[in-house]
């Protein structure tokens, strides 16, 4: 399916203006799986990081046309190629009422360097963060780096005071210890929204802060959030007037409420894509049957792997028509994308078969498919369809599908605990170099490559994206872009599927912004 031009189907008020508190109202949704962590440098995931930017704030955000505006920085600028000054907003405060200064953002983005952070990756450029004075930080770069400002977007300020008062200085890897620190179930920012109630994989509440330093374009006081994980169940609570939206709607479902008075769909391509990722690093699988050697290294199977995979008849049965199938880590949208180059690779289960039988597989081998159920848009029923196609060139996949808390636990670092797995991603930057950087870049050790779960390698790659990460020379940074999604192609280093439709769903008494990165602002947020 074609897919359409990006657009918002939010409407907002004509005129920012202040809501007054007669008009004030609740709101609750509900989504099938939770925030991870209240703490913003514990995942790099799309719905806990939405979720804490009503709580929390970044130098420079997103405006409901993804254009990046002012927040807590008032405006900034170069000066020299790798020294960029912000200049911070004066008279804002954190929800404890204390200042809001430089102190907290150089310690913030200290926090987000901790090796516990898995939101490290996407400063793999910063050189050092200097204060200059009480309202002025200095970022440095090791090289030119054309995409800081877009990069910032999505780091979010923490109080020093806070976190040094409540031990929590470093965030912890939430997916890999049973260990908290106050972070993980508390917060404290400067954004529109305190939190009030925390219950974990049960919901959480959110409460209007009136000392927020920006007009509020909201009229509610109150948002809760509930964990609904039975597509059922959330939808019933939709139908029945006790959710005001639902933030995942099973397509099998879309139809029915479309068609309910009192009721409307909210639809727009999202700048996610879905794709499968194989361990090409280790020398024996930790999930397969077969000992002594990781067949996943041989391009014969893994190109074997994708031409039985048919994403088109996903997108038309799985997905109902609303995915774009793709053959790109990167989608419309994303800067680097290129239409010319996004031909997926045709089914073919005799020569699949074939690849197979010459990589000396002949009856298959036996593996685990690691996936979530209620992350992305029928995950779990994706996987379940790749299963069987890929039992028709005679594997036999075990289908290890569970909430994205442990699939995320399981498959992302440290522990790398998976074989062939199920990944979403959408560039934090709305740049190619972001998922090349984080996904596909050779592991470092430090950021670069962190969330490469399949342990891909190629210094070719390595090579272009320290290059593409420096370039400002439009041009040649999309060419070498275009190189980079050649050989990504070339070695079968994933298997992409599709860019979903973000479909949600709400009362048509509520007005707020869809935006195509999934994210749901809360300050967006009326109810009529």
């Amino acid at each position: 399916m074609p897919i359409p031009r990006i657009t918002l189907l939010g409407a907002l008020l004509a005129t920012a203006m202040t809501i007054s508190a007669a008009n004030a109202a609740s709101f609750r949704w509900a989504n099938d799986g939770d925030v991870g962590a209240m703490d913003p440098d514990t995942r790099q995931e799309t719905v806990q990081l939405s979720f804490l930017s009503g709580i929390y704030e970044p130098l420079a955000r997103r405006d409901k046309d993804l254009k990046i505006e002012p927040a807590l920085a008032v405006k900034w600028e170069q000066t020299s190629p790798t020294v960029w000054r912000f200049h911070l907003r004066p008279g804002v405060k954190w929800q404890d009422g204390s200042p809001f200064t430089a102190d907290d953002v150089v310690f913030s983005f200290g926090r987000i360097l901790a090796p516990s952070s898995l939101m490290r990756a996407p400063l793999g450029s910063l050189k050092e963060i200097r204060k200059v004075d009480d309202t002025t930080i200095d970022i440095e770069t090791v090289q030119p780096d054309p995409i800081l400002l877009q990069e910032l977007t999505n780091f979010q300020i923490m109080s020093k005071a806070w976190c040094e008062a409540h031990n929590a200085t470093v965030p912890v890897q939430i997916d890999a210890t049973k260990d908290e620190n106050f972070a993980v179930r508390n917060a404290m920012g400067t954004g529109p929204f305190r939190l009030t109630l925390r219950e974990p994989d049960r919901r959480t509440i959110v409460e209007k802060n009136p000392g927020w330093w920006d007009k509020p374009l909201f009229n509610v006081d109150r948002v809760e959030f509930d964990v609904i994980g039975s597509d059922a169940t959330r939808v019933a609570g939709l139908l029945a007037g006790e959710l005001d939206m639902i933030y995942s709607v099973p397509p099998q479902d879309m139809d029915r409420i479309s068609k309910t008075p009192g009721l409307k769909l909210w639809q727009t391509p999202e700048l996610r894509t879905i794709y499968l990722g194989l361990d090409v690093s280790r020398d024996e699988l930790l999930k397969s049957d077969v000992k002594g050697k990781n067949p996943l290294k041989d391009l014969r199977v893994r190109q074997a792997f994708a031409m039985a995979i048919d994403e088109n008849l996903i997108a038309s049965r799985i997905m109902r028509g609303q995915a774009h199938p793709t053959w790109e880590m990167w989608g419309p949208g994303i800067n680097g994308y290129n239409a010319a180059l996004d031909k997926r690779p045709a089914v073919d289960i005799a020569k699949a078969k074939q690849l197979l039988a010459d990589a000396g597989y002949p009856n298959g081998f036996r593996l685990t498919l690691d996936c979530p159920n209620d992350r992305y848009v029928n995950d779990e029923a994706i996987c379940t369809s790749v299963v069987a196609m890929l039992a028709r060139i005679g594997m036999k996949i075990d289908l290890n599908a569970q909430t994205k808390t442990k699939h995320f636990g399981e498959i992302n670092p440290p522990k790398y605990n998976t074989s062939f797995y199920m990944l979403g991603w959408t560039p934090a930057t709305y740049d190619a170099h972001n998922a090349l950087f984080s996904l596909l870049a050779s592991r470092s050790g430090s950021s670069r490559g962190e969330l490469n779960d399949g342990g891909y390698s190629n210094p070719k790659i390595d090579a272009l994206v320290d290059k593409i990460g420096t370039e400002t020379d439009q041009a040649k940074r999309d060419a070498m872009i275009d190189e980079s999604i050649t050989l990504l192609q070339q070695d079968v280093a994933t298997i992409p599927l599709h860019q979903q439709v973000i479909v949600w769903a709400s009362k048509t008494n509520v007005q707020f912004v869809q935006m195509a990165d999934d994210y749901f602002p809360y300050r967006y947020i009326v109810v009529k």
